[in-house]
């Protein structure tokens, strides 16, 4: 059983490909949102693109929490 909220997460990268899935979303998703955020300045396209990106994050993440609260309902 897992201890920790990292536990389950690492557990499930290695037995849910879904959470996989969403996970390697997430990380890209981020990694373009940091890109944004390194500018000085970003443009008004930027600005919408940036609100998107966090927008796409936060679903991934939500549909993530789902996944480890049904695991943990299962396997209590």
């Amino acid at each position: 059983m897992e201890n920790t909220q990292e536990d389950l997460k690492a557990h499930l990268m290695q037995t849910n490909e879904e959470f996989r899935r969403l996970a390697d979303e997430h990380t890209q998703y981020h990694h373009e949102l940091e890109a944004l955020e390194a500018k000085s300045h970003l443009t008004p396209s930027e600005e919408v693109e940036e609100h998107r990106l966090k927008k796409l994050k936060l679903n991934l993440k939500d549909q993530m929490n789902q996944i480890m609260s049904r695991y943990r309902a299962q396997h209590v």
